[in-house]
Parts: structure tokens; sequence; C-alpha cells
């Protein structure tokens, strides 16, 4: 193994590190919030550009009380406040009462809202596919021809 592998092997290696204590970060703020009420979260996959993970504090009557977000390119990224969201209902959130800054954040916040109005209205909550099975799915459809 030379040089270059054992720089990759350290890369790999210090991204994980530096990423669990992201998710560490962001755990103790979900906690934080989950132990003060419900929680409606949303996300958005930022692939080169940067993801975001919004997380809205909710009474009962689904009153925003707070709003926290995650965004960011790298492992660097932390837990914000995420104002201006308070004293409203999250289930009759619309395009026009989003931030004008960062298309995945507004995406995030559209997918907290739709997730809240999903668990109200008892449906199911359908999980994001993992990255491997997104690959998967990709390659399975180069095997097909079309007629």
């Amino acid at each position: 193994m030379g040089k270059l592998g054992i720089i990759i092997i350290i890369m790999f290696a210090l991204q994980a590190v530096l990423s669990s204590i992201q998710m560490r970060h962001f755990s103790k703020e979900f906690i934080r919030l989950r132990r003060q009420g419900k929680v409606a979260c949303g996300r958005q996959a930022g692939g080169f550009h940067a993801g975001a993970v919004v997380m809205f504090l909710i009474g009962d009557d689904g009153i925003i009380r707070e709003g926290r977000m995650l965004m960011g390119v790298t492992c660097f990224a932390r837990v914000r406040p995420l104002k201006g969201f308070e004293g409203r209902h999250i289930g009759q959130l619309t395009e026009s009462d989003l931030p004008e800054r960062g298309k995945n954040l507004r995406k995030a916040i559209l997918d907290a809202r739709n997730t809240y109005n999903k668990f109200m209205a008892g449906e199911d909550i359908p999980q994001p596919p993992s990255p491997f099975q997104r690959v998967g799915r990709t390659l399975a459809g180069f095997g097909k021809t079309a007629v």
C-alpha cells in the first residue's frame, strides 16, 4: 500500500470521526426538543450542495414553538436556530411562508409539513431509500431495454 492509500484511509477515518461528532450534536438537539414535546422533522439531501434538516418543536395544536436547522455541505455544519416560524401552524405552511435562502432548506421545511400532515391523517410515512438502494435501483434500470 502506497502513501496515497494511507492518506485515503486517514481521510476516511477523519471524516467518520467528524461525522459521528456532528450526529451526536444533532441527536442531543433532537432529544432536547423531544423532551419538551412533539417534534416534526424534514430533510432534503444536498449531494454536492448544502443539504438541510429541520426540526420543529410543536404543541398539541400543531403550532410551532421552536425551529432548529442543520444545513451545510461538510461535517462541520452545526444545528442552529431557525427563526420566523414560531406561532404558525406547521400543517398550513405554504411556499410564501418560507425563507428566500436555500432551495434545500425550503424543501426540508415542506417535507416537515408534509410529514406532519400525513401523521395527523394516519397515513404511513414512507422512508426514503438509502444510498445503497438508490444505486441498486439505478443499476437494475440499466439492464432493462426499451421496446
